[in-house]
């Protein structure tokens, strides 16, 4: 064994995969990229997840208190990264990046046409927003895209690297 960072931990505990977060203010529409998120709880599904108060979605996701978690499969990889790497403030994200909002059922931020599975999802819990930017998202409405079958995900492993969803295994398990 030898000497990590403490820098460098994050990039062995990503959680899973990157995702886009949508939200709308005013009239407006953003996605932004994210990858610090975990499951908190399964009925009601619950998510928490980390905003920095930097990015620009951060003020539409504390004032809506609403957002969509999209899950994009490897084919967007390319775009996902782009996405993260402007903001908001300055560019129209849906535009420049050809990505496709549609209309969600619960909540004002969009749908992203593009991405396998959209998760509708309302804020619950802020207790931990001012001091780590992490909000508890509950998912109200869960949409798949059929035609997307075997979507791989993407993995954030810090420093421009990724890692891509590989084979499926099952192992028995007392977890349903």
């Amino acid at each position: 064994m030898r000497d990590l960072p403490l820098a460098k931990v994050y990039q062995l505990l990503e959680p899973g995969p990157v995702v886009l977060m949508t939200t709308a203010r005013k009239e407006r529409a953003n996605v932004m990229a994210m990858s610090w998120h975990m499951m908190v709880e399964f009925e009601p599904p619950l998510v928490a997840c980390i905003v920095s108060n930097a990015d620009y979605s951060y003020a539409a996701l504390r004032a809506t208190k609403e957002c969509v978690i999209a899950i994009p499969a490897l084919e967007l990889a390319p775009k996902v990264v782009q996405i993260g790497n402007c903001s908001g403030r300055d560019v129209d994200k849906f535009e420049r990046f050809g990505l496709t909002a549609k209309s969600a059922r619960h909540v004002a931020a969009p749908l992203v046409a593009e991405c396998f599975a959209n998760l509708e999802c309302k804020v619950v819990n802020t207790q931990l927003v001012n001091q780590y930017g992490l909000f508890v998202l509950e998912v109200v409405k869960a949409w798949t895209d059929p035609a997307q079958k075997d979507p791989k995900t993407i993995h954030h492993r810090g420093y421009g690297n990724f890692t891509v969803d590989g084979e499926t295994i099952k192992l028995k398990s007392r977890m349903p």
